[in-house]
């Protein structure tokens, strides 16, 4: 039941009706009696930041941001903070007495998911190879440095834009041809291969060291093939799915005031229907493309 006092927040993207949050958000709200909602919010490019203050005048406590909004998202915030400005983009907004305030949750879920996953490994281990040069892989390359990581190793089919994400980011961060992966404690997989639909991720994972994490944030399907090279080998695999339901708690929180948590019945209901291995190429639903950010 909803009270003229209800609070509400949702996800804007185009189109919005892919997005896994607004079942992800009314788990939570019906487990914490919210007087609340959540709910898609599909808006075309060219209305964005007129439907973003529109939002905030109606009185919305806020918004998650996906595909293809977070850079506009940046450009109208009043005000944007840290992990926004690292990233370049904005996945969570908030609004407060008419100002809207940007951040950008996708390192810090991805670094929750990890910690949840693979509680042996912490970010100062030792260097981390990132696959992929996309808005996900700025996310993430900016939690690990800010996080302690030693080094951060980027490689992306066009080493152009590798290189100008390091140079973006800054600190000790490296491009490289080839995945440098002797001595490596963490390959994380940004890109869309392994994505059902998509053409597998090839790549030996024999240098890595047995102590290493091998992280995925594709989750359709939940076990990717790189995940399942990854646990053959007796290393930690780090699945998706994780990652975009940690992303989401530090927006539940600021919208409707209680802190989430991740459990196995979120998994079930956000995720419960996700195929465990991908179909043959073509068959079956396809993932939305990684996300920039994940919602």
């Amino acid at each position: 039941m909803l009270s003229g006092h209800a609070r509400i927040a949702g996800i804007l993207g185009w189109p919005a009706s892919h997005s896994r949050s607004p079942r992800l958000h009314g788990l939570w709200l019906r487990r914490h009696g919210v007087d609340g909602a959540y709910i898609p919010l599909p808006v075309r490019p060219e209305r964005f930041a007129q439907a973003v203050r529109s939002l905030a005048d109606l009185g919305f406590r806020g918004a998650n941001v996906t595909i293809p909004h977070k850079e506009a998202a940046f450009a109208v915030c009043d005000r944007v903070d840290a992990t926004a400005h690292r990233a370049g983009a904005v996945n969570t907004l908030v609004f407060r007495d008419g100002v809207i305030e940007g951040s950008n949750t996708d390192g810090w879920g991805f670094l929750q998911n990890c910690a949840e996953a693979a509680p042996g490994w912490t970010p100062d281990a030792g260097p981390v190879v990132i696959l992929g040069a996309g808005g996900s892989a700025r996310a993430i390359a900016a939690a690990l440095l800010d996080a302690s990581c030693p080094r951060v190793v980027l490689v992306n089919r066009s080493p152009a834009r590798a290189e100008a994400l390091a140079r973006a980011l800054g600190g000790p961060i490296e491009v490289a041809e080839s995945p440098p992966l002797a001595g490596a404690a963490m390959l994380v997989n940004t890109t869309s291969l392994g994505m059902q639909g998509q053409p597998p991720l090839e790549i030996d994972l024999a240098p890595l060291p047995a102590a290493a994490v091998v992280a995925d944030i594709v989750y359709v399907p939940r076990e990717t093939p790189l995940l399942a090279a990854a646990r053959a080998r007796g290393l930690a695999a780090v699945e998706g799915l994780g990652m975009l339901l940690h992303q989401a708690r530090p927006g539940f929180e600021a919208w409707f005031g209680v802190t989430p948590r991740v459990d196995d019945e979120l998994r079930a209901v956000v995720g419960g229907d996700i195929p465990l291995h991908a179909p043959d190429r073509g068959a079956g639903e396809e993932q939305s493309p990684p996300p920039q950010r994940r919602a």
